[in-house]
């Protein structure tokens, strides 16, 4: 089985990217980690021209594609409802599974 990345790109306000930037790196990312699921993580700040806004992206490596499914039926619900909670308003994600090929 090939490993698969859980990519997240989130569109946000200016006007909260500091804090929300804060938020990913000392409260949300570690969360996500510590379920245990994946196996690392990137956090990056998309500089395309073609990309209207302040975008990120986050990708995540799981093992395979039934811990991906795992952590989007145990984890996945409260994790993002807590960035919902935090920020109502202020951004929107777009998720994307992607087979790595080796």
């Amino acid at each position: 089985m090939s490993k698969i990345i859980y990519n997240v790109t989130i569109s946000i306000d200016k006007e909260i990217e500091q804090e929300w930037v804060q938020w990913m790196k000392e409260v949300h990312l570690p969360e996500v980690m510590e379920t245990g699921i994946f196996l690392e993580k990137r956090f990056t700040k998309i500089l395309s021209e073609e990309v209207d806004g302040i975008s990120y992206s986050v990708q995540y490596l799981a093992p395979d594609i039934a811990a991906y499914e795992q952590y989007k039926e145990k984890f996945a619900p409260q994790l993002q409802k807590k960035g919902l909670e935090r920020f109502p308003g202020k951004f929107a994600a777009f998720r994307t599974l992607l087979a790595l090929i080796d």
